[in-house]
């Protein structure tokens, strides 16, 4: 009550602050209330307000590197174990080394390059780049630039070997040889025949590069045809710098190289004639030895059997593979199908065959028809270098 106001009257508003003071009160109560439920609920809570990381004093385990693919992990547990994966072309030297801990730890040094680096290159050759060497695998002599095995260890064999499927089927290697010789000849070998035919090219030919070039973009794998000496020489004469069975070695080798020098992109080397040269081991010798160190197979023709080469390939350890039929003995359509078909009685008994000839009309028309026969009965045609035993 307002004892200043006159009796019987009182001031207007006094019911609302009544009515505020109460309203306010419990508002107030309110709150207290429920600051106390959120305390309560807060301490009888099992989970707490925020998550924090659990902090760790152990550093974490490094994560193994992430290896190029086609590149194998080094398992060696030696301490200074490692590996090269660089591969060619490819503008570093790439170490991986496994620390006595099992930890991998991954080394990359520059090397010298020229010329565009190729990013990704594997160890076969880009088809998009066949007609061109691969500059790693070559060297600069006074007989010309010939194979060598590269600074990664890749060597030519495996780098313009044609590629194939690697079942377990029948397979035949045909190498078509003499290209070079006959302008024609080579031509129709070049264009009649599959890509999955080998071609053999004479060191003694003509137009080399140009049909080595051709070859290679088609998608043929190529062998170098090198002269040794027949047992008839010189009457019967392989060519121009002819490896002879008793010259010396610096002059076997000199010739060697030039042959080699006449094209790049080969995966071996074919012997042309040579039953003379290949029985003899002193000879034989520095010339083996020179294919093997530069990552070449070598293919014997088959054509005499006192030949040496295999020999020679199990002990020095290179690419190595005989033929096992000449198809063209008889320069006969006929008679070249008829020997097309022992070789591949051969392939099924053993599960592959060479078979070799020259680059003739009726060699190539037959050699053309049969494959597409064979193919079609299962047969997988392949370069040599599938073949050959390493």
């Amino acid at each position: 009550m307002d004892l200043h106001a006159p009796l019987g009257q009182e001031r207007k508003g006094g019911h609302r602050r009544k009515r505020r003071i109460r309203l306010s009160t419990l508002s107030s109560v309110a709150a207290g209330l429920a600051l106390v439920g959120v305390s309560a609920w807060t301490a009888l809570s099992p989970l707490p307000l925020s998550i924090e990381a659990p902090i760790s004093l152990t550093p974490p385990a490094a994560e193994p590197p992430v290896l190029a693919e086609g590149t194998q992990r080094d398992t060696t547990e030696s301490p200074a174990a490692g590996i090269s994966a660089s591969g060619p072309r490819d503008g570093a030297n790439v170490r991986r080394t496994t620390t006595a801990d099992g930890n991998v730890v991954t080394t990359f040094s520059p090397t010298s390059r020229q010329g565009p680096v190729i990013i990704g290159a594997t160890n076969t050759q880009d088809p998009r780049l066949a007609g061109l060497p691969n500059e790693d695998l070559l060297e600069d002599t006074p007989e010309g630039r010939l194979p060598v095995v590269s600074d990664t260890g890749l060597r030519p064999v495996d780098y313009y070997a044609r590629p194939w499927s690697g079942a377990r089927g029948t397979k035949i290697a045909i190498v078509i040889g003499g290209i070079g010789l006959s302008q024609t000849g080579s031509q129709k070998a070049v264009r009649d025949l599959s890509d999955d035919i080998t071609l053999a090219f004479a060191a003694t030919g003509n137009s080399l590069q140009r049909w080595m070039q051709e070859a290679r973009r088609k998608g043929h794998e190529i062998v170098l045809q090198v002269p040794m000496e027949p047992f008839d020489y010189p009457n019967n004469d392989p060519g121009r710098d002819t490896l002879l069975a008793e010259a010396g070695a610096a002059s076997n080798l000199e010739n060697l190289h030039k042959a080699m020098g006449q094209i790049t992109n080969y995966t071996g080397i074919m012997n042309y004639m040579g039953a003379r040269f290949l029985a003899d081991d002193k000879a034989m010798d520095p010339i083996m030895r020179d294919i093997a160190a530069r990552g070449l197979l070598f293919l014997d023709d088959g054509s005499t059997a006192r030949s040496l080469s295999g020999d020679y390939a199990k002990a020095v350890g290179f690419p190595h593979a005989f033929a096992d039929v000449v198809i063209d003995s008889q320069i006969d359509s006929q008679a070249i199908l008829a020997k097309l078909d022992e070789l591949e009685r051969i392939a099924r008994r053993n599960g592959q065959a060479i078979g070799v000839g020259a680059a003739f009309d009726e060699t190539i028309d037959a050699v053309a028809k049969w494959r597409e026969e064979a193919v079609a009965r299962g047969i997988e045609i392949v370069g040599v270098s599938a073949i050959a035993a390493d």
